[in-house]
C-alpha cells in the first residue's frame, strides 16, 4: 500500500487521507487522525453510513502529514477522481 507524504511538516500534521477497498469493489476515501481505529469502525459498523451496504475489505492507500484542513481538501480532490484515477494512486504515490 503507497504511504504518500502531504507535505505539512508542523505539529498540526497529524491527519491522514485514505482508501477503503469495499466488498463491492467500490473505493471509500476519508480522513482521520487514526487509521487502524477508524477501519475497526467501519467495520463493526460505527463509521459511515456509506459501509451500510458493503463492508470494508482493506485499506489500499493512505497520505500522511495533513492538518486537518489540508487533509479535507485532499479527501474531496480524491473524491472528484474516476475509479481509474484512484486506482493509480493505489499503485504509486
Amino acid at each position: 500500500m503507497p504511504i504518500c507524504s502531504g507535505g505539512e511538516s508542523s505539529q498540526a500534521a497529524k491527519w491522514y487521507v485514505y482508501m477503503i477497498l469495499c466488498s463491492d469493489d467500490s473505493l471509500y476515501t476519508g480522513i482521520t487522525t487514526d487509521i487502524e481505529r477508524r477501519f475497526q469502525q467501519h467495520a463493526e459498523g460505527r463509521g459511515a453510513k456509506y459501509f451500510r451496504g458493503r463492508h470494508p475489505l482493506q485499506v489500499v492507500y493512505r497520505e500522511e502529514g495533513h492538518s486537518r484542513s489540508s487533509a479535507s481538501r485532499r479527501e474531496l480532490q480524491i473524491k472528484a477522481l474516476n475509479r481509474a484515477e484512484k486506482v493509480l494512486l493505489t499503485v504509486k504515490c
